[in-house]
């Protein structure tokens, strides 16, 4: 007699996460099978040959062995002091307890939607998103509510457009910026109207700002925090990107507003933070240098460097495409091209993204993977070296001729 198989709750049906998920799985069959796959659907630096800076690195054999105990639940005070002084220096009036360490930003966004939300309760999310924020919006029970960033605004949201969804259920308005899949870099007028937006509905806003100081050609990052001023809003940052330390798992938030708001969520999430004990002792020690030292990821994005670089091949292979378009992004470490529904007005991301690791060996992420109903889009690391992606370009650009060339025969 065979046993049922075990169920699994219920919520899980409603929640993806494609950057990792059927792709990346049959991309790991291939590699077992001695395929060589060119990977760029993930921003890991440490796979494409970036190190974390040696300063960083010098911090954590220092201190090891002061890291063998649990540190309080909201991370180590030294620590804790640099991230506050860093927002003190941005014009928010932050303390060290104000500041929550976490195993990557991911682990405090799923932290601060449990403090937050109640079942049915509503968040205000772009489209596209990174999709940890709609999937852990419903793993608490909360309900996704998406506002659109189309290439048609070069992938800015409308505040208008954001106010006509906010109900008596919304609670939250969720800021990527620099935004992960677009590159889009949010303008100061435009985070003017979303705050204000949150001050008359009374929300939280939530920032994420882990690609911070990952800026192109001039483009300047202007943090939510200082914006909000009295209303209630955590900022997220850690070493990830912009300290090119994904492997160190070391995100932090920070909540700013007026204290007679935020006291109960500050309390909601210092006994959440209780609950998992501590962050990683370990790689806190990397917090004070990274946020005190050299500015790495500068010399990276500026003229010369290396993601300039691969920036550009990939605007400029886009710009020699017969089917391709793409916002220029201004920050953060991915574009978004789109195929011209013009040319193939029956393309969808899905399959094409199957056809082109099967046919030839390159993985990406489809764009319909960020929660958005298109299906003519696709995300792209910046973070192989220039000619690898001219390359993996003039590859994609042949699997569209063969998608062109089938959709002929079917007319035909």
């Amino acid at each position: 007699m065979h046993e049922p198989p075990i169920a699994v709750a219920s919520r899980l049906g409603q929640v993806r996460y494609d950057i990792r998920g059927p792709l990346s799985r049959r991309a790991h069959e291939l590699e077992r099978d001695g395929q060589a796959i060119l990977r760029l659907h993930i921003g890991n630096p440490g796979l494409f040959g970036f190190r974390v800076p040696q300063h960083l690195r010098d911090a954590i054999a220092e201190h090891l062995p002061r890291s063998e105990a649990y540190c309080h639940q909201q991370g180590l005070v030294e620590a804790r002091e640099a991230i506050a002084a860093l927002h003190r220096r941005n014009g928010v009036a932050a303390s060290a307890e104000q500041v929550f360490i976490g195993n990557g930003v991911s682990e405090l966004i799923d932290l601060s939607l449990r403090a937050l939300l109640d079942e049915g309760d509503e968040v205000l999310v772009p489209a596209p998103d990174y999709p940890l924020w709609t999937a852990a919006t419903r793993l608490n029970g909360g309900v996704p509510v998406h506002y659109p960033c189309p290439a048609t605004r070069e992938h800015l949201p409308d505040a208008a457009e954001i106010e006509a969804l906010v109900t008596p259920r919304t609670r939250a308005l969720v800021i990527i910026n620099p935004n992960n899949p677009t590159g889009a870099v949010y303008p100061r007028e435009l985070l003017l109207a979303l705050v204000d937006i949150a001050r008359r509905h009374r929300l939280v806003l939530l920032g994420d700002e882990i690609y911070d100081s990952v800026l192109y050609d001039g483009a300047s990052h202007t943090p939510l925090a200082p914006l909000a001023a009295e209303v209630p809003c955590i900022s997220y940052g850690g070493l990830s990107k912009v300290h090119l330390a994904c492997g160190y798992r070391v995100g932090w938030l920070v909540l700013s507003g007026a204290p007679a708001r935020t006291g109960e969520l500050l309390r909601a999430l210092d006994l959440l933070a209780s609950l998992r004990l501590c962050s990683n002792v370990t790689a806190q020690w990397a917090i004070r240098p990274a946020l005190e030292g050299p500015n790495e990821i500068g010399r990276l994005t500026a003229p010369g460097g290396r993601l300039h670089a691969a920036r550009a091949a990939i605007c400029d292979a886009v710009g020699r495409s017969a089917f391709l378009r793409v916002v220029a992004p201004h920050g953060a470490l991915y574009a978004f091209p789109s195929v011209d529904p013009q040319r193939l007005p029956d393309f969808d991301d899905a399959r094409f993204a199957l056809d082109l690791l099967e046919a030839e060996r390159i993985l990406l992420v489809p764009g319909s993977s960020f929660n958005i109903a298109a299906r003519n889009h696709f995300r792209v690391t910046l973070l192989p070296e220039p000619a690898v992606l001219e390359d993996a370009f003039a590859r994609l650009e042949r699997q569209l001729e063969r998608c062109a060339e089938q959709a002929a025969r079917r007319v035909a």
